[in-house]
């Protein structure tokens, strides 16, 4: 490659990590966002995180525009192409976990002031250990560090384990107390949307791995799930 080239080359990367940081951090701040509209019951809150959600999806389309161009004029070989088919799968991922952000902001409005529901108390601290995967897992990508991707993944099974127990909880209240199926199932929900976020986190670190070691992560057992 030429000097302009290599410089061209390096310049597109750098864009490609500064979009998928930037579709992170967003990303990030919709699920607490979703969980602080959740806990104080503001819709007005709620509806940011919907509507913010577009900008999102804008920029998945330019991370898939620009890990192609780069794969196509380009062509990256070894640690430079794993790092591109990383950036446009785990762009794709971070689209959902906002989706998930979404559904929770969505449910908002069904769970009234004074629920009395136990398991509702314990979801910040759920949401709150999956958005922390998610921020180490993209600093994992961004650094090439494939140690602290193997951490992240460790973390699922306390994501799972509160999921677990959540269901177990709710699904007792939901046989004790008839009238409040609806709600409780829409927490439900809700905790599950914030199980697969911590799966898809994981998911991102097995791409991390590959993409830092050029194999795949070992197999990890995962917790189990009530449903």
């Amino acid at each position: 490659m030429t000097e302009h080239t290599l410089k061209a080359f390096d310049e597109e990367i750098v864009e490609l990590r500064g979009l998928i940081s930037e579709m992170g951090g967003r990303a990030e701040s919709a699920i607490e966002r979703a969980i602080d509209a959740l806990s104080h019951r503001d819709l007005d809150i709620a509806d940011t995180v919907v509507a913010d959600d577009k900008r999102i999806d804008e920029l998945e389309l330019a991370v898939e525009r620009l890990a192609v161009q780069i794969m196509t004029l380009r062509a990256p070989m070894a640690d430079d192409l794993r790092e591109t088919v990383a950036a446009l799968k785990i762009a794709g991922v971070i689209e959902r976990i906002g989706d998930y952000a979404k559904n929770i902001a969505k449910r908002v409005p069904q769970i009234s002031q004074s629920s009395k529901i136990d398991a509702f108390a314990v979801m910040p601290a759920m949401a709150q250990l999956a958005s922390d995967m998610l921020h180490d897992v993209l600093d994992a990508f961004a650094a090439r560090d494939w140690q602290a991707a193997l951490d992240v993944a460790d973390r699922d099974r306390g994501v799972d384990e509160f999921y677990n127990s959540i269901f177990r909880t709710l699904l007792t209240f939901m046989m004790e107390n008839p009238a409040t199926i609806g709600e409780a199932a829409h927490l439900l929900f809700i905790a599950k949307n914030l199980e697969r976020i911590g799966d898809h986190a994981t998911n991102v670190a097995e791409m991390v791995y590959f993409a830092a070691r050029g194999e795949h992560m070992p197999e990890r057992e995962r917790g189990g799930d009530a449903a």
